[in-house]
């Protein structure tokens, strides 16, 4: 199975990721959870520390949110050159890694898939219109669909709460929360192919939830 997990921080996309995995594992199955946020994967991370110490001057330094970082992103080549190594290393996941996997006999449990990718894309860099660059099309064309894909959602204040108890290093805004939120219930609300969870509930209720939808 190929198992997708979507949603806001803290709606409990990690807890229940584990709780999966885990099932498989006792079952003697295996199973591996893949952190799939394009642009934060410990591929392109590697390339980007490598770029930053060659080239300083273009490529942002990490670290979150920044005047220095959001200045060197108003440059529309490092926005560019930035999207395309993110998209590079996706084709490398998807196309390569999962296919390998899957080969394997490997279950692949997805901690963020193409739609929190381009949801990323299309809040923190609104003037690329990456929906309908060629790349990432072609991208598209190339990735396998999850069996079952989860939504994982809560209330804004829920996770504002919930990101302060965990210390988050770098939330997001209240502004950028709302706008995530209602982006996640477009995708639920435009395609039957997406499983809305509400994480309110306990996280037995949650799992429970999660289990019958893959057992069907």
């Amino acid at each position: 199975m190929r198992i997708a997990f979507s949603g806001i921080d803290g709606a409990g996309k990690s807890t229940q990721i584990n709780l999966v995995q885990e099932e498989f594992l006792r079952n003697n199955e295996k199973a591996i959870v893949i952190w799939a946020r394009g642009g934060y994967t410990p591929r392109i991370n590697w390339v980007k520390k490598i770029l930053r110490k060659s080239n300083a001057s273009t490529i942002p330094q990490a670290g979150g949110k920044s005047n220095k970082r959001s200045q060197a992103f108003q440059k529309p080549m490092v926005r560019k050159v930035w999207l395309t190594l993110a998209i590079i290393d996706l084709f490398i996941l998807y196309g390569i890694q999962v296919r390998w996997l899957q080969i394997k006999n490997y279950h692949i449990i997805f901690d963020r898939f193409l739609e929190d990718t381009l949801m990323d894309f299309k809040l923190n860099f609104p003037q690329e219109n990456v929906k309908n660059w060629w790349i990432w099309k072609l991208l598209g064309s190339l990735v396998l669909s999850p069996s079952k894909h989860f939504v994982l959602l809560i209330p804004k204040e829920e996770s504002q709460r919930r990101s302060i108890l965990k210390n988050e290093p770098f939330p997001d805004s209240a502004e950028v929360l709302d706008k995530r939120i209602k982006l996640y219930k477009k995708l639920i609300k435009d395609s039957k192919k997406y499983i809305h969870i509400n994480c309110m509930n306990e996280i037995k209720e949650v799992y429970r939830e999660i289990k019958e939808n893959l057992d069907k």
